[in-house]
């Protein structure tokens, strides 16, 4: 099924915090595991992620860092700041929120 962008746009910085609470990755790693994580529901082009990672790190929550990958090619680096943990979290609280009162609408006679 494909995903509204409307739908989407909202969720992106809940989407990439969370991703990148489990560790940091850098950006075809982000838009590969989201991918697999999501069953293939999630395909984040370039033009969406990096305007939304370069936000997320205007704003703390991410900073990023230039690293020597294990092909030996430099790619930069995502990660969340203490900042950013606490967003994630928070994110994290108002989407199952929002979800199960949408869901208690959507299920009700």
């Amino acid at each position: 099924m494909e995903i509204d962008r409307e739908f989407l746009k909202g969720s992106i910085s809940l989407l990439l915090l969370n991703l990148l609470s489990r560790g940091a990755m850098y950006g075809y790693e982000i838009i590969q595991e989201a991918s697999r994580r999501s069953a293939n529901a999630f395909a984040f082009k370039e033009g969406t992620l990096y305007p939304a990672l370069h936000q997320l790190e205007k704003k703390g929550l991410i900073q990023s860092e230039w690293r020597m990958g294990d092909n030996g090619r430099e790619r930069k680096y995502y990660s969340l700041t203490a900042k950013g943990k606490k967003k994630a979290a928070d994110y994290e609280n108002q989407w199952r929120h929002l979800t199960g009162a949408i869901g208690a609408v959507l299920e009700s006679e």
